[in-house]
C-alpha cells in the first residue's frame, strides 16, 4: 500500500486543491491519505473539518502543535499503514494517474527503496515546465556525489516514494526547520537501491521566495547540516571522504544566500572557508567572479 502524508501549516487556501488530488486516485490503487495539521493559525483546521465532512472516511486528519516539518513527516512515518510513503506538500498537486503508476512500478521493481518520478512546475502566471528524471548513476557514491556535490541528480519531495525501510539509519532532523530532506535523501542514495519512473508523479507550485525567510533558516542551520548528513548511522564509512567536499559546496551555497540578501561579510566568511574545505572551488569561476564582486561591494562598504 502506499501512503500519502499531507503536512500542512497555514495552508488554508491551497490545501483543498491538494487533498483532493488525492481523493480523486484512491480507488486507482491501493492508498490511503493523511493530513497532518501542524499546529496552523489560519483557517486550516476549519477547511479540514469541511473536507472531512465532505469526503467522510476517505483520509484521516491528526492536529499536533506546531514544532516543525520534520516532525510531521516523522510522524507521518508512525502513523502511516503502507509500505511506501509519499510526502506532498499542502500547496502542490498529485499528478493525474500518479498513484496507479506508482503501484505499477512498484510492482515490476520489488527491490526498489526510493522510487524517483519526473514532476511539472506550475509557476504563478500559469505556465508549467516538465522536468523528466535522469537515469540514476551506477554507484552509491556517484548517486551522493550527484545529489550533494555536482547537482546532477535532483529530488523532490512530493515526486518520490519512499519504502518506511529507508528511515531505519536515520529520520528527519527535526532540529532544523529547512534542508531537513537532505540527510534521508542522501542516506537512500547510499545505502538503497533506487529507480525511476520517467512519468509525472506531483504537480509542483513555484513561489516568490522571501529571501527574509532564507536567512532565518539558513543561519539556524548553517554548517550543522553538514554533520547531520554524514552522520555514521546515515552514511557508510566508505562515502565519509565526500565530506570536505559537501563542506565546501555547503559553504558556497550559503555564500550565494548572504550575498544575495547584501550581507557581504558573512557572505566572504563561507566563501573563504569553502576554500579551505576544497581549494578546486577557485576554479569554479562563477563562484570566484562572484565572490570578487562581493569582496569589493564588502570593502567599499566598510571604509
Amino acid at each position: 500500500m502506499l501512503s500519502v502524508v499531507i503536512p500542512a501549516y497555514n495552508y488554508a487556501a491551497t490545501l483543498p486543491r491538494a487533498v483532493r488530488s488525492v481523493l480523486a486516485q484512491l480507488d486507482e490503487a491501493p492508498a490511503e491519505l493523511i493530513v497532518i495539521d501542524d499546529g496552523s493559525t489560519d483557517d486550516t483546521p476549519q477547511v479540514l473539518d469541511q473536507l472531512l465532512a465532505e469526503h467522510p472516511g476517505r483520509f484521516r486528519a491528526i492536529r499536533k502543535a506546531n514544532s516543525g516539518l520534520a516532525s510531521v513527516r516523522n510522524l507521518g512515518i508512525d502513523e502511516a499503514t503502507g509500505d511506501f510513503l509519499v510526502f506532498l506538500d499542502a500547496d502542490d498537486e498529485l499528478a493525474q494517474g500518479a498513484l496507479a503508476a506508482l503501484a505499477e512500478h512498484i510492482v515490476a521493481n520489488p527491490d526498489s527503496r526510493m522510487v524517483i518520478g519526473a514532476h511539472r512546475s506550475v509557476f504563478a502566471d500559469g505556465k508549467r515546465k516538465l522536468h523528466e528524471v535522469k537515469a540514476l548513476p551506477a554507484t552509491p557514491r556517484q548517486r551522493v556525489r550527484g545529489y550533494l556535490i555536482d547537482k546532477t541528480v535532483a529530488l523532490s519531495n512530493g515526486a518520490c516514494a519512499m519504502h518506511r525501510e529507508v528511515f531505519g539509519p536515520g529520520r528527519y532532523p527535526e532540529r532544523f526547520r529547512s534542508t531537513e530532506d537532505i540527510p534521508v535523501f542522501a542516506q537512500v542514495l547510499a545505502g538503497f537501491p533506487c529507480s525511476v519512473l520517467n512519468q509525472p508523479v506531483a504537480l509542483i507550485h513555484r513561489h516568490a521566495t522571501s529571501l527574509r525567510h532564507n536567512l532565518t533558516h539558513a543561519r539556524a542551520t548553517g554548517l550543522e547540516l553538514v554533520d547531520e548528513v554524514f552522520a555514521p548511522a546515515r552514511m557508510p564509512a566508505e562515502l565519509q571522504d565526500l565530506k570536505s567536499a559537501f563542506l565546501a559546496q555547503r559553504c558556497l551555497s550559503l555564500f550565494r544566500t548572504f550575498a544575495s540578501a547584501g550581507e557581504f561579510d558573512t557572505a566572504m566568511q563561507f566563501y573563504r572557508q569553502a576554500v579551505r574545505a576544497d581549494f578546486a572551488v577557485l576554479l569554479r569561476w562563477s563562484y570566484t567572479r562572484k565572490a570578487l564582486r562581493v569582496l569589493f561591494k564588502s570593502k567599499g562598504r566598510n571604509r
